[in-house]
Formats: structure tokens, C-alpha cells, sequence
């Protein structure tokens, strides 16, 4: 469903940008909006019980439907709004390479450092051990005290806020306007992204930098194709971060990785106490 809760999250923080002229608002409401669809999906998977995959997909045709039906008056009128201010540290963008785009960048760039941090250090936490037992282990931890109906709902509606709060970095940063699907499969990219760090959030953020390469490819060699006499190569770049997309989630696939790509052990299965194994 993340698909979904981008888009929704990125229409919700243009139309509200659009409104008050005030990108931190638009920012917050995009993260709101995708807090209230994990707080539907939670309701749905965890007291109710339901298939999370196919619950997943509901909740990005949800998502979608709704970014299409509210967003329509802001993509029938386009509009400029005010865009999340670029910040630069003087020393850090010179470094070679990344300097500027790390360190002469959006803002939002530091918010998702500031993110980056705040979860390795949840790592430490008992807070983050109890997490990760949920999703181990969920009734070793129930024995332990610790309330994994409470965990999952907890998680399940900040993973969605993040997921919101990067539909939002699309209008209000990345690509400044509203259109349908303007994500463009960027979440599913997040999905296979995290398959490939194995749920890690430092090697994600890694992964994420590269996909973000990708993406930037066609445009860095835009004059490529006419250059080898064929305009239609721009296409082939364009499919490149999807492609490779496809070929990590077919690789996890195989036997003799399939279990280095592991996920969390009780991922997608709905816990019920005292009918665990």
C-alpha cells in the first residue's frame, strides 16, 4: 500500500502548501494523512485480522482512488506553491562528489538524516528491542509483558506516516506540483529497496542513494540517445530503477539467497494469543 499513502500524502501537502502558502504545514498534514491510513490498515490487519498483502493492495487503490478524486481541482488548475527552503553548509558541499547533493540540498535531506538517526538509536532502546521481538517473535514477547497488539498498531501507523510524509517531499520538494500518479511506482521502489537492505535502515539509506542515481540517469544523459541515433534509448534509462527493482525481488526468490534475504520471521501473520506455534 505504500504506492497509495504517497500518493495520498503528496496530494494532501500540496493542496494544504496551496492553501496557507506554508510548506511546513503541507509537510505535516502529507505525514497526518499518512498516519490515518495506517491507523485504517492497523484496524484492518491487526484487530481484524485480515490478509496484510491483500490488505496492502486495497489500501494503495484506496489511497490512489482518493489522492485522484480530492487532487483533480489542483491538477485541472496547476498552481505554483511555495517550495521547502534549500539549505547549504559552506564546508560539507565542497566535498567532492556528494558535497552538493547531500550538503547543498532541500531541507528534507536533513529531516530524513535527523529520521536516520532517531531509528539507529531506537536500536538501542528497550523500545527497539521490543519492536523487533514483536516482529520475531510476538509471542515470546507477549509471555515477556510486553503489549504486541499496542507495538504493531504503533508501528504499522508511523510506518505509514513516513510513507505520507514522502508523498510529501515529492509536491513540496522534488517535483514542486500536483499531477495523478505522481509517484510514478516510487513506492513500489521502496518496497524492493527494503527487500534488498533486509529491513536494516543504514543499508536502506544506501540502497535508496542508489535508486536515487537511477532515476537521475536519463536526465544526466539526456543528449545519449540522439548521440548513438536512436531517441527511444531516453526510455530504456527511464525503466532502469524499475528494472532493477524486478531483478532483486526475482533473485530473493532463489534458494540459495532466499534465506539471507530473509524477512522478520512473523511478517504478515496476524498474532492471536495463545494459537501460536
Amino acid at each position: 500500500g505504500v504506492e497509495g499513502v504517497m500518493l495520498l500524502g503528496a496530494m494532501t501537502g500540496f493542496a494544504t502548501t496551496a492553501a496557507t502558502a506554508n510548506p511546513w504545514l503541507g509537510l505535516g498534514s502529507a505525514l497526518l494523512a499518512g498516519a490515518a491510513l495506517g491507523l485504517l490498515y492497523a484496524v484492518v490487519v491487526v484487530s481484524l485480522q485480515a490478509d496484510q498483502v491483500v490488505s496492502g493492495l486495497a489500501l494503495g487503490f484506496v489511497g490512489t482512488g482518493l489522492s485522484a478524486v480530492l487532487g483533480a481541482p489542483l491538477a485541472a488548475a496547476p498552481q505554483k506553491i511555495v517550495e521547502l527552503p534549500q539549505l547549504s553548509i559552506p564546508f560539507l558541499q565542497q566535498i567532492p562528489l556528494l558535497g552538493r547533493a547531500l550538503f547543498a540540498t532541500s531541507v528534507i535531506v536533513y529531516v530524513a538524516f535527523v529520521l536516520l538517526l532517531i531509528t539507529k538509536l531506537l536500536d538501542r532502546t528497550r523500545w527497539g528491542l521490543h519492536i523487533t521481538a514483536v516482529g520475531e517473535n510476538p509471542a515470546a514477547a507477549d509471555a515477556m509483558g510486553v503489549p504486541v497488539l499496542r507495538y504493531r498498531y504503533a508501528c504499522t501507523i508511523w510506518g505509514s506516516a513516513l510513507a505520507g510524509l514522502a508523498g510529501g517531499c515529492l509536491s513540496l520538494a522534488i517535483t514542486p506540483m500536483w499531477v495523478d500518479d505522481l509517484t510514478a511506482g516510487q513506492g513500489w521502489i521502496a518496497v524492493g529497496l527494503v527487500v534488498v537492505a533486509r529491513w536494516r535502515a543504514i543499508p536502506a539509506a544506501w540502497i535508496a542513494l542508489l535508486f536515487g542515481v537511477l532515476r537521475r540517469l536519463p536526465l544526466e544523459l539526456q543528449g545519449m540517445s540522439a548521440l548513438l541515433g536512436n531517441p527511444k534509448l531516453g526510455y530504456l534509462f527511464d525503466m532502469l530503477p524499475y528494472l532493477g527493482t524486478i531483478v532483486v525481488l526475482v533473485i530473493r526468490t532463489r534458494p540459495g539467497v532466499r534465506k539471507y534475504f530473509a524477512p522478520p520471521s512473523a511478517l504478515g501473520i496476524p498474532y492471536v494469543r495463545g494459537m501460536q506455534k
